[in-house]
C-alpha cells in the first residue's frame, strides 16, 4: 500500500505541508532578522536533513545510510514537528487536520514501517 501512487502523492504534499509549516512558524512568530532566519532557514535545514539519511537497501541516493528505526523517528520528528509548529503559531485546525493525516498516511504505510523496523 505505500508504494501506491495515491499514498506517495500524499506523503509528497505531507512533506511540503510540512516544511511549509515550519516557513509560516517562522515567519509569523517572530520578528527581524530571526523571522527571515527562521522563516527560510529552517524548512532548509529540514529539507536537506529530510534527503540525507536512508536506510540500507533504499533506493534512494542519499548519502548516510541509518538504520530504519533512526529514519522513521526522523520522520516522526519532521511531521510531529510542523504539527507543533502550526499549533504554536496559532493554528490549531490546521495543526489537528496535519496531524490526523499524517497518522492516516503511516497507518496506510503499515508495510513500510514494517520493512523500516527490519532494516538494521
Amino acid at each position: 500500500m505505500s508504494n501506491h501512487p495515491v499514498n506517495l502523492a500524499l506523503r509528497f504534499a505531507l512533506e511540503l505541508a510540512g516544511l511549509g509549516a515550519m516557513g509560516y512558524w517562522g515567519l509569523t512568530e517572530h520578528e527581524g532578522i530571526t523571522r527571515w532566519l527562521l522563516g527560510l532557514g529552517l524548512p532548509l535545514v529540514a529539507a536537506v536533513l529530510w534527503g540525507t539519511f536512508r536506510v540500507p537497501n533504499d533506493p534512494r541516493d542519499a548519502p548516510i545510510a541509518v538504520p530504519g528505526a533512526v529514519r522513521l523517528l526522523l520522520e516522526a520528528a519532521f511531521f510531529g514537528g510542523a504539527v507543533l509548529l502550526l499549533a504554536l503559531a496559532d493554528q490549531p485546525r490546521a495543526a489537528t487536520i496535519m496531524g490526523v493525516i499524517v497518522v492516516l498516511h503511516y497507518v496506510a504505510s503499515y508495510d513500510r514501517i514494517r520493512w523500516l523496523l527490519s532494516q538494521r
